[in-house]
């Protein structure tokens, strides 16, 4: 369980009557409330440092040059190698004829 710490939080009181319809467990409600926001704001942090990139990050080598000694796909994977698969719903995985 994790550690929790006890705090003092000012509502307006439609708020927290709100809040008491939907749930018994004010704490419980409110670090959910809490957390939710928290993921939002990295969200919308995240989407904004996408379109936005620092200058520095722009900078750096792009994505085909970074890949560049990266074998292609045919050297990566072997498909002969496998046990061809297919899923049959009901029956999970079967192996398919060669």
């Amino acid at each position: 369980m994790p550690k929790t710490q006890r705090i003092t939080v000012t509502l307006p009181t439609e708020l927290l009557e709100r809040v008491d319809q939907l749930e018994r467990n004010r704490s419980r409600f409110i670090a959910q409330a809490v957390g939710h926001e928290l993921a939002r704001s990295r969200r919308d942090a995240l989407l904004q440092s996408i379109q936005n990139p620092h200058p520095e990050a722009t900078e750096h080598v792009g994505t085909s040059e970074w890949t560049s000694d990266v074998p292609g796909d045919d050297r990566l994977v072997d498909a002969s190698a496998g046990t061809p698969v297919r899923w049959i719903e009901g029956q999970g995985w079967t192996k398919e004829p060669r």
